[in-house]
């Protein structure tokens, strides 16, 4: 089994680092991701992660890159809500990344 460590904790992941377990998420956890992809988390990536997280409560899953688009951009804005602005904080596959920072399971329409 493959684990991140976060403060000493061994946190389960599967082979391409999303949480088996979505109750480990935290800030902390999120950092750690983070960190493995070479990611510094600003307060925009907290943004998007927050809008993230909440799209997964209302609906259970984590969105494909189209429907990702549209939820931060009715959350934070039209300016926000754009592909490139996304690409800028989660490269090469905003959903898929950011979705496995958020502690969130890969999006279901993401290669």
């Amino acid at each position: 089994m493959t684990t991140l460590d976060v403060n000493g904790t061994a946190i389960p992941v599967d082979s391409e680092g999303y949480l088996e377990n979505l109750n480990d998420w935290s800030e902390q956890v999120a950092e750690a991701i983070a960190e493995q992809e070479n990611l510094t988390l600003t307060a925009e990536h907290w943004d998007v992660l927050h809008v993230l997280r909440g799209f997964y409560q209302e609906y259970e899953q984590a969105p494909a890159m189209r429907p990702f688009v549209k939820a931060v951009g009715m959350a934070l804005g039209a300016d926000k809500g754009k592909s490139i602005y996304l690409m800028t904080l989660f490269p090469d596959s905003p959903a898929k990344l950011a979705a496995k920072i958020a502690g969130l399971p890969k999006p279901t329409n993401c290669l």
